[in-house]
């Protein structure tokens, strides 16, 4: 039940992302702010002043609430000058070399990981954690707020908010969108032991201070709990509504497209998918008119040289990032949706953002992963596609054979049954509801 007849409370958002960054990082806490007052809750959001976002998307904007309240304070990051010593020009976008690599990885990449991890604890913007203190213990001097909700990663956002809620004795909801020592990439920043520890005594005092802990899966939620977390929700991402409104209608390509947008990293590469396409090419050669791969986004290079070796550098198209409403419009028009998970001791609570558009559309979805994942769980319940262990070739096969004689005989069909229960309004319902009680 929406509220509106009470005065609203004030939650102080604290998020490195928002608008005009792009990709899906930004969309968590936007989309909360969005839809928030319908429960009873003002958000005043806090955010970085001419932040190195990897790319942009004006067309976030649009979910920002009128005359919402947006305190922007100055960051340093560190982006530029590892650009310099890589070689790279600074008015490209950063790629992760974490997750994604341009080409094999150099020393300076290397290096640069180790020196992320060891002293820029817990993330790269961890200079921005004092300033932001001394800032919001200035702002909160003059203007109450009831509580406080943060984001991460990037965990710095996390490690404010703790400084800030204990030293103000604010109630503080600490949300994840990924863990913190238990992310799949924590034991690739090659940490000294002093280094490992001091992360995990940040959390701990994390932990400790939070009055509520959300996380984006189940499996991730028990996670935490069994390293001391307390008070323990899952919050999904979810699809908004008005994202919609001007896709639903968009037509089918007179080819059948198995895409994937967004960041596609070395620890998902779909080498037996690209193995199965490329024997079925051969089977049927017919199918070189009709079948294409898209995947918008970063790729990493390993990737691009399996799908090479497997013969399918004609049918590949990678258009690099593009906008949003242009990623809705393909998931409408895709015949498959590719969901890999990353291969990882934490896949089974992997669930992209993405996963809830992909069931928006109605299209099916080839999840590569764990089958008894918490991704595998909903696409199982939902009836929208299968879950498939990457290697599991006979299964990717028989589903790709089946779909796409299905497009062929114009049979594939999106299916329209009702999901909301995964939309965002929904989701920002219950976290309004463990904001009221944490206060």
């Amino acid at each position: 039940m929406k509220i509106r007849d009470k005065p609203l409370k004030k939650v102080l958002i604290i998020s490195y992302y928002w608008p005009p960054s792009g990709g899906i990082g930004v969309h968590r806490c936007l989309k909360f702010a969005k839809y928030l007052r319908n429960f009873g809750w003002e958000p005043i959001v806090y955010t970085a002043k001419d932040a190195q976002y990897p790319y942009l998307d004006e067309s976030n904007l649009i979910d920002i609430p009128d005359n919402l309240e947006v305190i922007r304070h100055k960051i340093f990051e560190p982006f530029n000058l590892f650009k310099i010593l890589s070689g790279r020009k600074l008015s490209e976008p950063l790629t992760n070399p974490v997750h994604v690599r341009e080409k094999k990885q150099s020393f300076i990449d290397k290096f640069s990981i180790w020196l992320r991890g060891n002293f820029f604890i817990p993330d790269a913007r961890a200079l921005w954690i004092r300033p932001s203190v001394r800032y919001l213990s200035h702002y909160l001097r003059h203007n109450k707020v009831d509580a406080i909700l943060s984001d991460g990663p990037p965990h710095t956002n996390t490690y404010i908010a703790y400084k800030i809620s204990k030293k103000f004795d604010i109630p503080w909801l600490a949300d994840f969108q990924d863990p913190w020592t238990q992310v799949d990439y924590y034991k690739d920043l090659m940490l000294m032991n002093c280094a490992d520890r001091k992360h995990k005594r940040m959390e701990q005092e994390v932990f400790e201070q939070a009055a509520k802990i959300t996380v984006a899966s189940p499996n991730w939620a028990r996670e935490l709990e069994k390293i001391g977390a307390k008070n323990v929700s899952e919050i999904y991402w979810g699809y908004d509504e008005d994202d919609f409104n001007q896709v639903s209608k968009a037509t089918k390509d007179r080819k059948f497209i198995i895409s994937h947008a967004g960041l596609l990293g070395l620890d998902r590469n779909p080498e037996t998918l690209f193995k199965v396409i490329s024997e079925m090419m051969k089977e049927d050669p017919s199918m070189k008119d009709s079948f294409q791969i898209v995947f918008p986004g970063m790729v990493d290079y390993s990737v691009k040289q399996s799908a090479e070796d497997h013969g399918l550098k004609d049918i590949i198209e990678y258009s690099g990032n593009i906008k949003r409403r242009e990623v809705l419009e393909l998931n409408a028009r895709s015949g498959i949706l590719l969901l890999p998970l990353n291969k990882a001791e934490n896949a089974k609570g992997r669930i992209p953002g993405k996963l809830f558009e992909y069931l928006k559309s109605g299209n099916q979805i080839l999840c590569l992963g764990p089958k008894n994942s918490d991704a595998g769980s909903i696409i199982l319940e939902t009836k929208r596609g299968i879950c498939s262990e990457y290697d599991d070739k006979a299964l990717i096969r028989e589903f790709i054979h089946k779909k796409y004689y299905e497009f062929k005989n114009n049979k594939l069909k999106p299916l329209l049954d009702d999901i909301s229960e995964y939309s965002v309004e929904n989701q920002t319902e219950k976290v309004a509801k463990f904001l009221n009680e944490i206060i």
